[in-house]
C-alpha cells in the first residue's frame, strides 16, 4: 500500500456545452402537444396511487389576507394548488404550461388575477428551471404566457398596489450557465412588454428577492445574487451580491450595502433574503448567507481529549504512536472506520510506514464533507431604520444551525406586519424573534418537517403563521406552540420507484428529502387513516431517500438508503438493518459516491448486489461483503464542493447474468462480459461530458442496450437516446422526435420488445417502433411532471412511474403491449377484459343515506380512425341487451360499462333467461333499488363496430358460489 493522502482530482478545462435557448423550448413544448395531440396511447388511464402525507418542496405561499382559508400553495416541481378550506383539500391549477416548476407567485385578490413565475430560485440539484411568466385572470382557468423565457428561475413577482398593470418581477436566470436576462425587469402593461431595468454585474448574477413600499409603491428593494452552479461546484456568493434601492418605480436603482452602509460586500455575500414592515416601510430586515470563512480556531491539543480529524494532518509519526489507544479507538468508532481498523493495526500501519497519519484525516474526505463541514460565517440578520442607508446586524456571534453551509437552499426572512421586532428566519429549523433579532428560538413543531421555504405572516391575527417547507404545509394560530399539517395533494418529489411481487404488490421510493417509503400498489387517497391510525405507506429511511431495490423471493428484503451511498439492507419482517456501503481501505483515495448512488439486485440469484461508487463494487452474499471490481470507472473528479466523477447507473442484461453496464455523471458508459472483472469503455462516440441518467439492457437480443444521456446541468434540454446493438461498439441516436427536454429513464417493455419507454423533466413518452418515433403517454391523468423513474411490473404488466413532483402513478400497459404492427392497421380491435363476480347487492343501497352499490368495467378497443363507435352487449345467442356510442380518437379507446341492459330488451332477455328451465322458480328481470335492471349470471358478448368493421369479445358473468347442501 502507497503512501497517499488527498486524491489529485482531474481539471481539465473542458469546452462547455451550449445551454438551449428558450426558442427551441418553446419549440419543444409545440411538439410535446403534438405527440400528445397524435398519441395513439393517449387514453390508456394513469391513477395516481400517492403518496400524500410527506408531500414535496413548497416555494411559495399565497395567502387571501382577507379570508386566510383560502390561499395559493406553490411546489418546486409539483405545480400550482388553491384551497378555499384552510388546507382540508386542494386543486391543482397549473399542469398543461410549457412547465409546471414555479418559484414565485403573486395575486391580485381584488381581480383574482394570478402571477406565476416559472423556475425555482433554490439551487438545488433538481431545481428545474421554467420558462418565464404566466398570467390568468380568471383563477387560474386558464392562463396566458408574458414572456421572460430566458429568465428560468424566478425568485419574486411584486404587484403594484393600485395599478393591475404594472408588475416587477426579480429573474435569478440560468442555473448551470452563464446568460445575461438576469435582474429586475418592470411591466406597465400586464406583461405584454418587460424592460430589463436592474441588470446584475455579470452574466452570474441575478436577482433574488424584491420588495415594495406599500405606502409608496414607488420605492422599492432588490437582493442581487452571484451563483454558478456546475455538477462538481457551487459558488453561491460573490461581489455582485448585494441590496439595490429604487425610489422611481423601479427605473432606477442604487446599492445600498458595502462601503459604509454597515451591511457587508465582498466575495463572500451570497443570497440575501427581504422583509419590509408595512407600517413603517422604512424599517427592513436583511437575512444573508454570509459565505465568507469564520475566524480560524486553533485546534486543542490530542492527548487525552477527544480527537478530530483535522489533527491528524499536523501528527508526525512519533506523534501518533504516542495516542493512547482508547481516545483513538473511539475516534475510530465514531466516525464508523471499518472494524479492521483498530488503534493497534492503525498503528502497526502507521508504524511500518505503509500509510502516514494524515491518511485517517482524507479517509473520511470527500466533496460532501467539504461541503458541509467548511467553516463559514452562515446566516446573519440586519436591520435598517432609515430606508436602508444604514445597516446594524441584529445579533451577536453566529446563528448556528440555520444554514449550515447551504444557505443558497434558504434565504426568506419575514418581519411581522403587526410589530416591528418579531422577526422569522427560514432555514433548516424555523426561528423567531421577539427583540428585533438580538436573540433567537425554534419554533418548529413535533409534526413540522424542517427544510422551512417560504412563510405567510397574518397582518390581522398575531400568531397566524402558514408555513411551506420541503415536506409540505403546517398551519398554526398559537406561533409556533401548535402546528396541524395540511397534506392532501400528492406532490411527492420522487427520485426512484422498485416494486416487489407480494399481492398486492407493493410500490417503493426515494423522496428528495423526505426518506423511502413503501406502500401498496392499490393505494386510494382517502382521509380514512386518519381515523383507523394507520397510513398506507411507511417510512423505511430518513435523509433523501434513494434507489431501492427488493428481494422478489421473500419481499421483505429490501436494499435502499440515502444521499451519498447511505445504503442499508433492511429485513422488513423482524427490523434488522445491515449497512452495505462499500469503504475504502486506509491510505487509499476516498470513494466518491453520486447524490443518487446506483444500487442493482441480480435478478439471475438475488444474493448478488451491485453497488456502484467511482468504482463497481459487488456482494455475492446480500451485501454481506462489498468487493470492489473495478478501478475508476469515471474521468476521474473535478475539484469542486459537489460530489462528482461518480456513477449514476448500473444495469444488468435480463439475458445473460454477468453482461453489465455502468454509467457515469461525466459522460463515461462501460461494458463487462465477464462479471464485473473487466470493463471496456463504450462511450467515445456518444455526446461527451452529458450524465448517464438511464441504461437499459434488451430481454430479446443480449447485445442490445439503450441509454439516456442528460445535459441539464449544462442547462442543454437536447433528448439524447441511443442505442447500441453490439454491446456499445457502435451507437444510433433515435428519439428524434422527443421536445426539447432532457431525458431521466429509459425502459425496454419486457412482453413486448419493440416498445420503449421513455421519462422526460416534462413527461413520459413511449414508442412502439424500437425509439424511430414516440409519441405522449399520460393523457388528462398524468401531469406534465418530470419523470424520474419508471418500474414495469413482469406479473401485472403494470408501468410504475415515479415523478419528481407528483408523487407516483400507475398505468397497465397490458393493451399497449398488443399493440404490434398487424392490430395497428385493423379498422377495429377489441380486447379481452375480466368482468367482475355478479352480485344481488347492484343498485342496492346499504343503508338509507348511502349510495347504490353499481358495478363497472371498462371496454377496451382500437380504432384506427377517429369516430363513432358503436357498442353493443348481447347475450351469447346474439340477443342485443345494450347500445353505447363513442366518439373514439384514433388508438386506444375505453369506454365504461355499468352491466346493466335497456327496458326496452329486458321482456325479451327475461324470455331467453327461461328458456329451457325445467324447475324453480323463473328468473325475473326487475328493476334494482336504484332503478336499474342489472345482467344475470351467465356468458356474454362485447360487439364494437367501428371504420366498417366489427369485432367481438366475450365474457362472462359468474354466478356467486353457494354453499352446499348437506
Amino acid at each position: 500500500m502507497g503512501l497517499l493522502s488527498l486524491p489529485v482530482l482531474a481539471q481539465k478545462k473542458e469546452k462547455q456545452p451550449p445551454f438551449t435557448p428558450a426558442k427551441a423550448r418553446l419549440e419543444g413544448y409545440e411538439q410535446r402537444l403534438k405527440l400528445q395531440q397524435n398519441s395513439l396511447v393517449g387514453n390508456l388511464p394513469f391513477r395516481n396511487v400517492g403518496p400524500t402525507v410527506m408531500s414535496g418542496r413548497v416555494v411559495d405561499v399565497e395567502v387571501n389576507p382577507a379570508d386566510p382559508t383560502q390561499f395559493y400553495v406553490a411546489y418546486a416541481s409539483g405545480g400550482l394548488w388553491r384551497t378555499t378550506n384552510n388546507g382540508i383539500s386542494f386543486e391543482p391549477l397549473f399542469d398543461r404550461e410549457a412547465v409546471m416548476t414555479l418559484g414565485d407567485v403573486a395575486v391580485d385578490w381584488k381581480t383574482n388575477t394570478i402571477w406565476a413565475g416559472t423556475g425555482e430560485s433554490n439551487s438545488s440539484r433538481s431545481s428545474y428551471s421554467g420558462m418565464g411568466i404566466y398570467k390568468s385572470q380568471d383563477g387560474g382557468k386558464t392562463w396566458q404566457y408574458k414572456g421572460l423565457p430566458e429568465s428560468q428561475h424566478i425568485g419574486r413577482i411584486m404587484l403594484h398596489p393600485t395599478d393591475p398593470n404594472v408588475a416587477w418581477v426579480a429573474a435569478v436566470g440560468h442555473l448551470y450557465s452563464a446568460n445575461p436576462e438576469r435582474g429586475i425587469y418592470k411591466t406597465t402593461d400586464g406583461g405584454t412588454t418587460w424592460k430589463h431595468v436592474l441588470k446584475g454585474a455579470d452574466d452570474n448574477t441575478g436577482a433574488v428577492d424584491l420588495v415594495i413600499d406599500p405606502a409608496n409603491p414607488n420605492t422599492l428593494y432588490a437582493s442581487m445574487w452571484h451563483r454558478q452552479r456546475r455538477a462538481w461546484n457551487f459558488v453561491e456568493s460573490g461581489s455582485g451580491s448585494g441590496i439595490f434601492k429604487s425610489t422611481n418605480g423601479g427605473e432606477t436603482w442604487q446599492r445600498v450595502t458595502g462601503g459604509s452602509s454597515g451591511f457587508p460586500g465582498g466575495e463572500g455575500i451570497g443570497r440575501i433574503g427581504l422583509s419590509i414592515f408595512p407600517q413603517n416601510p422604512n424599517i427592513l430586515y436583511a437575512s444573508v448567507d454570509n459565505q465568507d470563512l469564520r475566524q480560524e480556531v486553533k485546534a486543542a491539543p490530542a492527548t487525552g481529549k477527544k480527537l478530530r480529524k483535522e489533527q491528524f494532518r499536523d501528527f508526525t509519526k512519533e506523534d501518533f504512536l504516542k495516542l493512547d489507544d482508547a481516545t483513538l479507538n473511539t475516534f475510530l468508532d465514531e466516525n464508523n472506520f471499518p472494524r479492521q481498523y483498530t488503534a493497534r493495526s492503525v498503528k502497526e500501519l502507521v508504524r511500518s510506514e505503509q500509510i502516514r497519519p494524515v491518511a485517517l484525516s482524507d479517509f473520511l474526505v470527500d466533496a460532501n464533507s467539504l461541503m458541509i463541514e467548511t467553516p463559514v460565517t452562515g446566516a446573519q440578520v440586519y436591520r435598517s431604520d432609515n430606508g436602508g442607508q444604514i445597516w446594524k446586524k441584529t445579533h451577536e456571534g453566529y446563528i448556528d444551525d440555520l444554514y449550515y453551509t447551504y444557505g443558497y437552499y434558504f434565504g426568506v426572512i419575514r418581519v411581522s406586519p403587526l410589530n416591528p421586532d418579531h422577526v422569522y428566519v427560514l432555514g433548516v429549523p424555523l426561528l423567531k424573534s421577539e427583540d428585533a433579532g438580538k436573540t433567537w428560538r425554534e419554533i418548529s413543531g413535533d409534526n413540522v418537517h424542517s427544510d422551512h421555504q417560504d412563510m405567510w405572516v397574518s397582518p390581522h391575527r398575531a400568531g397566524h403563521l402558514v408555513n411551506g417547507n420541503d415536506g409540505g404545509i403546517n398551519i398554526t394560530y398559537d406561533d409556533g406552540k401548535t402546528w396541524f399539517k395540511a397534506n392532501t395533494p400528492a406532490v411527492g418529489q420522487f427520485y426512484s420507484v422498485a416494486v416487489d411481487m407480494a399481492t398486492p404488490y407493493q410500490v417503493y421510493g426515494g423522496l428528495q428529502d423526505n426518506g423511502v417509503w413503501g406502500g401498496p400498489s392499490s393505494y386510494q387517497a382517502s382521509s380514512a387513516w386518519t381515523e383507523n391510525g394507520r397510513y398506507p405507506y411507511q417510512r423505511l429511511g430518513g435523509g433523501d431517500g434513494m434507489m431501492v431495490q427488493v428481494d422478489f423471493r421473500d419481499n421483505n428484503i429490501v436494499y435502499t438508503g440515502s444521499q451519498y451511498g447511505a445504503y442499508f439492507r433492511l429485513n422488513k419482517a423482524t427490523g434488522q438493518r445491515l449497512s452495505i456501503q462499500p469503504k475504502h481501505q486506509l491510505g487509499e483515495r476516498p470513494l466518491r459516491f453520486n447524490w443518487e448512488s446506483p444500487i442493482l439486485l441480480s435478478r439471475h440469484n438475488q444474493d448478488v448486489l451491485y453497488f456502484g461508487s467511482n468504482k463497481f463494487h459487488r456482494s455475492l452474499n446480500k451485501g454481506e461483503n462489498m468487493e470492489a471490481l473495478s478501478g475508476d470507472l469515471t474521468k476521474g473528479g473535478r475539484k469542486g464542493d459537489v460530489g462528482y466523477g461518480t456513477l449514476t447507473t448500473i444495469e444488468e442484461s435480463p439475458k445473460k447474468f454477468g453482461l453489465l453496464y455502468t454509467g457515469s455523471d461525466d459522460g463515461l458508459i462501460h461494458v463487462s462480459r465477464d462479471g464485473g472483472y473487466s470493463w471496456t469503455k463504450i462511450s467515445d462516440k456518444l455526446p461527451q461530458d452529458m450524465w448517464i441518467s438511464g441504461l437499459a439492457a434488451s430481454a430479446e437480443q443480449e447485445g442490445t442496450v439503450y441509454a439516456t444521456l442528460n445535459g441539464y446541468r449544462w442547462d442543454d434540454f437536447t433528448p439524447y437516446l441511443y442505442v447500441s446493438q453490439d454491446y456499445g461498439k457502435t451507437w444510433k441516436r433515435l428519439g428524434t422526435d422527443l421536445p426539447k427536454e432532457p431525458l431521466n429513464v429509459v425502459k425496454e417493455d419486457p412482453k413486448n420488445p419493440n416498445i420503449l419507454y421513455v421519462g422526460s423533466d416534462n413527461g413520459l413518452y413511449v414508442s412502439l417502433d424500437k425509439g424511430k418515433t414516440f409519441q405522449a403517454l399520460g393523457g388528462d391523468g398524468l401531469p406534465a411532471v418530470a419523470v424520474h423513474d419508471l418500474a414495469i411490473h413482469p406479473r401485472e404488466n403494470d408501468l410504475v412511474v415515479g415523478t419528481h413532483g407528483r408523487s407516483i402513478y400507475i398505468g397497465n400497459v397490458a393493451h399497449l403491449q398488443q399493440l404490434t404492427p398487424e392490430v395497428q392497421k385493423k379498422g377495429v380491435h377489441a380486447f379481452p377484459f375480466n368482468a367482475p363476480q355478479y352480485s344481488e347487492r347492484w343498485g342496492q343501497k346499504f343503508g338509507a343515506w348511502s349510495e347504490a352499490f353499481a358495478p363497472a368495467v371498462t371496454i377496451p378497443f382500437y380504432v384506427n380512425a377517429a369516430g363513432t363507435t358503436t357498442v353493443r352487449v348481447k347475450t351469447e345467442k346474439g340477443q342485443v341487451l345494450k347500445e353505447l356510442r363513442d366518439q373514439s380518437e384514433r388508438g386506444l379507446n375505453y369506454v365504461s360499462y355499468d352491466f346493466t341492459l335497456d327496458a326496452a330488451h329486458a321482456a325479451a332477455y327475461e324470455q331467453a333467461l327461461n328458456e329451457g328451465r325445467k324447475a324453480g322458480e323463473p328468473v325475473k328481470v326487475t328493476p334494482a333499488a336504484n332503478a336499474q335492471l342489472y345482467l344475470k349470471p351467465g356468458k356474454y358478448v362485447v360487439e364494437v363496430e367501428a371504420n366498417g368493421a366489427k369485432v367481438t369479445q366475450d365474457f362472462t358473468l359468474k354466478a356467486p358460489e353457494r354453499r352446499g347442501r348437506e
